[in-house]
């Protein structure tokens, strides 16, 4: 299993949100690139990127940031929150993003999201993140009104061939990991990474054990509740070296 530690980027600056509220904001430094080489230097396989300006806005707002950290770093990054255009996910390739997460655009048409799938392929993961009964979209600031389930059998249809699942009321709060949304999407076949309350080693085995693909982990890394050096020897326990897709 990999694992993939989290720099979410507000105003060009690391920040957590808690539950992807942005009134409730904790800032960690001010200095993104560092926090990248940092990780990359501990051994972490993949970086997971987030604009957060980009999430609200609808396109990107760190993309030279982004792009600072790709150069900045010797592995792959994943980068979303500003991709919900054809020209976003081209413009974070262009900067050396080695996969382009999208949310939105995918969850709210799946036939635009069709074509992107069929000429990036496992350049793109898409990215359902759940709040309840039903999928966040928009930055998390509003509801798609569909369920886990249904979108995901469509996006599949269409050429998803990755999801990242997050638990939207877990997210920041260090609560502990929920394997319900890995469990829904497990008999799909397409490989899931799992976000949102992680907070320990044994939430990262329970993961391993139930067959995510990967686990991003902000907040716990950040605070120094969990460590990585750690994490990464867990999560190669079961399933060999824990290399990159």
């Amino acid at each position: 299993m990999l694992i993939l530690p989290a720099i979410d980027l507000l105003g060009g600056r690391p920040v957590r949100l808690r539950q992807g509220d942005f009134d409730q904001v904790t800032r960690f430094g001010d200095d993104a690139v560092a926090l990248a080489r940092g990780f990359a230097a501990d051994g972490a396989p993949w970086l997971h990127l987030v604009d957060l300006d980009g999430a609200r806005s609808g396109h990107w707002g760190n993309l030279e940031v982004i792009a600072q950290i790709v150069s900045a770093v010797r592995v792959p990054v994943q980068a979303g929150g500003g991709a919900r255009k054809l020209r976003d996910v081209e413009a974070a390739l262009e900067v050396g993003v080695a996969r382009v997460v999208v949310g939105t655009a995918a969850i709210e048409s799946p036939s635009t999201f069709q074509p992107w799938a069929r000429r990036f392929g496992h350049r793109l993961a898409v990215s359902l993140d759940v709040r309840g009964d039903t999928l966040a979209v928009r930055g998390w600031t509003a509801e798609s009104g569909s369920g886990l389930l249904a979108v995901a059998e469509a996006l599949r249809a269409a050429g998803a061939v990755r999801f990242i699942h997050t638990n939207v009321r877990r997210d920041g709060t260090l609560q502990g990991v929920d394997l319900g949304g890995l469990q829904t999407l497990e008999p799909l076949g397409v490989p899931v990474i799992v976000a949102g309350g992680i907070a320990s080693l044994t939430d990262l085995e329970a993961l391993r054990d139930a067959g995510a693909e990967g686990a991003i982990v902000g907040r716990a890394l950040l605070d120094g509740s969990l460590d990585l050096s750690e994490a990464l020897r867990l999560a190669a326990g079961r399933n060999g070296s824990g290399s990159p897709v």
